[in-house]
């Protein structure tokens, strides 16, 4: 399992298109994907799930990736969250 914690440097968060951004890069990965804010964990693959963590802009989330692409999961991921969620 990889694992890292990030801060989110955009300005809404993990809102609307920047949580469909997420989903569909997480969704191309065979590894099970995770998010984590203050012990809740929800499945990175799921908008619903990610949607209900409520993160704003400046907050800090755990990635978490486990399967045989993780590794590639886990940086995609991150440089996804560091660019804004822009693809």
């Amino acid at each position: 399992m990889k694992e890292i914690t990030v801060k989110l440097l955009n300005e809404d968060g993990l809102h609307g298109r920047a949580a469909a951004n997420f989903v569909k890069e997480a969704s191309k990965f065979q590894s099970d994907v995770k998010l984590v804010l203050d012990e809740v964990t929800v499945n990175g693959k799921s908008i619903i799930g990610i949607m209900s963590l409520g993160v704003f802009g400046g907050e800090e989330i755990t990635l978490k990736t486990e399967g045989e692409d993780e590794e590639e999961a886990i940086n995609t991921l991150k440089k996804l969250v560091t660019n804004k969620f822009e693809d």
